[in-house]
C-alpha cells in the first residue's frame, strides 16, 4: 500500500512539472527573434531582386527580338538554349509569374508594339514591290519581264447593199508583239524617311504585222516582222514618308520621279512600204525597227498607302504622269516625206489597290488591281496647229498576282503574273525580280 501511494505521488509530480519544462523549452529568446527578422529581411531582398531581374530579362528579350526582326525580318526568332542547360531569358520570363499586373500589362503592350513595328520578312518583301521600305540601307535589284500583245482589227472599204451584202474590200490587220525587258534598279535609304531610286532598263522588242486582203483578195495575207533592242528610258525617283502607321491612319509615302528619254524614240524611224493601192496610196507599211522608249521627258507624282491588318497588309496607290512636249525632225510615218513637228503625249492617271498575305516568315502572296488611263496624244506639224491623234488614248487595266520568297537573309525571289483586263493592256506579263539587300 505504501509503495502504491509513493508511485502515485511521483507520477503526479511528473505530470505537474512537465508543462513548466515544456514552456521553459519553447519560450523564444531575443536571439531567436533577431535571427528570424534577419532571415525575413534577406528573403524580402531576394524576392525584390529576383522580380527586378525577371523584368530586366523580359525587357532585354523583347529588345533582342525587335532587333532580330529588323535584321532578319522576323517577329518571333527562335532563341537558343544557354550553356549548361539554363533556359533562355524568354522561357524564364514566361515560367515566372509576374510580380504585379502593371508590369505584365506593360510587357504585353511593348510586345504588341514590337510586332506591329516589325512585320514579317515575307510581308516586307511584298511591301517593297508596292510601296517603299526605309529600313534597308541599300538594295540592288535585277529583274526580267516578258509581255505579250496580240491585237486584231478589221478594216472595211466599201458599202453595204440591201442592208445585208457588203461590197468592197475586207482587210484584217493583226499585230503581235513580244517584249523582253531587263531592269537594273538601285534603291538607297538616305534617312528613315527618304529613299532614292534609279531604274535602268534594257529592252528587246519583236513585232509581227499581218494584213489580210492583200491585192484585193481576202484570202491573201501579207506579213512582216521588225525588231529593236537597246537602252530604255532611265528613271530617277524619290520616296518620302509623310505619315507613320497608327491605329487610325495608314503608312503614307509620297513619290516624286522623272524619266529621261534615253531610249530609241518612236519618231523619226524610217518606214518600209509593203503594199500600195492602184492609186499608189500606201495600204501597208511597217517601221524598220522597234522603239525602246517614249521619246519625251516625263514627271511622276504618286501617293501610296499601306495598312497592316494582321496577318495581311492592304495597300493602295494613285498618281499622275505628266509628259512634256518635244520637237522632232520627222513625225510623219510616210517614208517618202519628211515633216518636222512637235509631239505631246497624253498625260496619264494611274491607280491600284491590293492585299498581301504571309504564308510564313519567308513566303507571301499578293493580289492587286492596277489601271492606267492615258489621254490622246497631240501632233503639231511645223507651221500648223495642234491635232489629236485618233486612237492614241488608252485604258490599260491589269490583274496582278505575285509571290515573294526569301532565299537567304539578303536575297529574295519575286515572281509576278499580270493578266490584261482591257484591250490596251498586255495579254499577260511575267516578271522575275531578285533584290539583294546590303
Amino acid at each position: 500500500m505504501q509503495k502504491t501511494l509513493l508511485a502515485t505521488a511521483v507520477a503526479c509530480g511528473l505530470l505537474v512539472g512537465l508543462p513548466f519544462e515544456l514552456a521553459a523549452q519553447s519560450a523564444p529568446t531575443a536571439q531567436d527573434e533577431a535571427q528570424v527578422q534577419t532571415l525575413l529581411a534577406q528573403l524580402q531582398a531576394l524576392k525584390a531582386s529576383y522580380a527586378q531581374q525577371v523584368r530586366q530579362l523580359r525587357e532585354l528579350d523583347m529588345q533582342v527580338q525587335a532587333l532580330q526582326a529588323k535584321l532578319a525580318g522576323k517577329t518571333a526568332p527562335a532563341t537558343l538554349p544557354a550553356p549548361g542547360g539554363t533556359p533562355p531569358p524568354a522561357q524564364v520570363a514566361q515560367s515566372t509569374p509576374p510580380t504585379d499586373e502593371g508590369s505584365r500589362a506593360g510587357s504585353t503592350e511593348q510586345a504588341e508594339a514590337a510586332r506591329q513595328e516589325a512585320p514579317t520578312r515575307s510581308l516586307k518583301d511584298a511591301l517593297q514591290q508596292e510601296h517603299a521600305l526605309f529600313d534597308r540601307k541599300f538594295t540592288l535589284e535585277n529583274s526580267v519581264s516578258y509581255a505579250r500583245y496580240d491585237r486584231s482589227q478589221i478594216t472595211l472599204n466599201g458599202f453595204l447593199a440591201l442592208d445585208a451584202i457588203f461590197l468592197g474590200n475586207i482587210a484584217i490587220e493583226d499585230v503581235k508583239s513580244d517584249s523582253l525587258t531587263y531592269n537594273l534598279a538601285a534603291r538607297y535609304g538616305v534617312s528613315p524617311r527618304l529613299t532614292l531610286n534609279l531604274d535602268v532598263p534594257y529592252l528587246y522588242r519583236k513585232t509581227v504585222y499581218q494584213k489580210g486582203g492583200a491585192g484585193g483578195s481576202a484570202a491573201a495575207i501579207a506579213e512582216q516582222d521588225t525588231s529593236g533592242a537597246g537602252l530604255g528610258d532611265v528613271g530617277l525617283s524619290a520616296n518620302y514618308k509623310l505619315f507613320d502607321e497608327t491605329d487610325a491612319r495608314p503608312d503614307t509615302v509620297l513619290t516624286l520621279g522623272i524619266t529621261a528619254p534615253t531610249g530609241q524614240s518612236p519618231y523619226g524611224i524610217d518606214w518600209k512600204v509593203l503594199q500600195r493601192n492602184d492609186d499608189q496610196y500606201i495600204s501597208f507599211a511597217v517601221p524598220e525597227k522597234q522603239p525602246t522608249g517614249n521619246g519625251v521627258w516625263q514627271a511622276n507624282l504618286g501617293l501610296s498607302a499601306v495598312k497592316t491588318m494582321d496577318p495581311a497588309i492592304v495597300f493602295a496607290n494613285a498618281g499622275y504622269i505628266y509628259s512634256k512636249s518635244r520637237d522632232f525632225g520627222d513625225i510623219n510615218t510616210d517614208p517618202e516625206t519628211r515633216n518636222p513637228g512637235t509631239v505631246k503625249l497624253g498625260n496619264t492617271y494611274y491607280f491600284g489597290a491590293g492585299v498581301a498575305f504571309a504564308f510564313n516568315e519567308r513566303t507571301s502572296l499578293s493580289l492587286s488591281f492596277s489601271d492606267r488611263l492615258s489621254a490622246k496624244a497631240s501632233l503639231r506639224y511645223k507651221g500648223s496647229s495642234w491635232s489629236k491623234v485618233i486612237g492614241s488614248d488608252a485604258n490599260a487595266a491589269t490583274f496582278n498576282m505575285g509571290v515573294t520568297h526569301a532565299l537567304s537573309q539578303h536575297t529574295t525571289l519575286v515572281s509576278m503574273l499580270g493578266i490584261g483586263l482591257t484591250q490596251d493592256a498586255p495579254d499577260f506579263s511575267l516578271t522575275f525580280k531578285v533584290p539583294y539587300m546590303f
